[in-house]
């Protein structure tokens, strides 16, 4: 397996069990490795690629579950077929021949329903538009 190969399945799985800041630390040694190595075009993709990865991992490390944990309590890991349901709806309503056609801002609006489940904030958003809800 080439050190690459290894750093990111390493990466991975610290990801995967919760282990933020691990998974930092070996994105920082990824990143300095393709720095010194002062490669081609394609090193200097990869080494784009992996500093928005970092980034992206830096500022949501607080909303990454721990997969390992959940799947270990036997939670819900993955919510793909939910967002495959909700991109079959989105993507028909967007369609010009549809009777119905969403407006980009409509649409936006909608997909924070999902969210606000998620996150436990329905009932409070359903309270603002129907106060005497309980």
């Amino acid at each position: 397996m080439e050190p690459q190969n290894f750093w990111l399945e390493h990466l991975k799985w610290n990801l995967w069990h919760g282990k933020v800041d691990r998974a930092l630390e070996i994105t920082d040694d990824l990143i300095y490795a393709l720095e010194i190595k002062n490669g081609s075009a394609e090193h200097r993709k990869l080494l784009k690629v992996v500093r928005t990865f970092e980034t992206y991992v830096r500022e949501n490390q607080a909303f990454l579950p721990n997969h390992g944990e959940r799947y270990r309590q036997g939670k819900v890991i993955s919510t793909a077929f939910v967002e495959s349901a909700v991109n079959q709806v989105v993507s028909k309503r967007f369609v010009k021949k549809q009777q119905m056609q969403w407006t980009p801002a409509g649409a936006h609006l909608l997909l924070q329903v999902p969210t606000q489940v998620l996150n436990g904030e329905w009932r409070l958003a359903l309270s603002r538009w129907y106060p005497s809800m309980p």
